[in-house]
């Protein structure tokens, strides 16, 4: 399943932010993609087996187009995307591994929320950005302790059905 950020004006930017955690959902888990098998061990920053490597950055869907991607990174980093067609919402797709909070900054959009991390655990969250502005070139910042591991992927796409409403 997906975790969405959706967000039809500035005004809402608040309530988004609320909505988009790390917090369970009933029935919904992290990671959306089948995890392939991994042996490597785990204090490389890899997955234990059955969990993606933090060094492959989430996947978008088929409908969405990549804007910008950030190889695994250890600690703290920032980096660039490109810009997007009108109404394009800004898709945020990370995943992280190690004990620690990543706090998540896309400057263009005002955005900015918290990921919590896992020692012994790869986790995969996506969000969904449709505010005023999200078309526009930006980037993003990661500010993260040493010992967490994180991939991204930045991507382009149409609001979701539900989100239109």
């Amino acid at each position: 399943m997906r975790r969405m950020l959706s967000v039809a004006g500035v005004a809402m930017t608040l309530v988004a932010l609320a909505g988009c955690t790390d917090a369970p959902v009933p029935g919904d888990t992290p990671s959306r993609k089948p995890a392939p098998s991994s042996s490597a061990p785990a204090s490389s920053g890899q997955p234990d087996e059955g969990q993606v490597p933090v060094a492959v950055p989430p996947e978008l869907d088929r409908s969405e187009r990549m804007a910008g991607q950030q190889p695994e990174t250890t600690g703290s980093a920032s980096f660039s995307y490109a810009e997007g067609a009108a109404d394009d919402a800004l898709i945020v797709a990370m995943r992280c591994r190690g004990a620690g909070t990543m706090n998540v900054a896309v400057s263009t959009v005002s955005v900015s929320f918290p990921v919590r991390c896992l020692a012994g655990e790869t986790r995969t969250f996506y969000h969904q950005v449709g505010l005023s502005g999200a078309e526009k070139p930006g980037s993003v910042s990661v500010t993260a302790a040493s010992g967490v591991h994180w991939s991204m992927t930045i991507g382009r796409g149409e609001l979701s059905a539900e989100d239109h409403q």
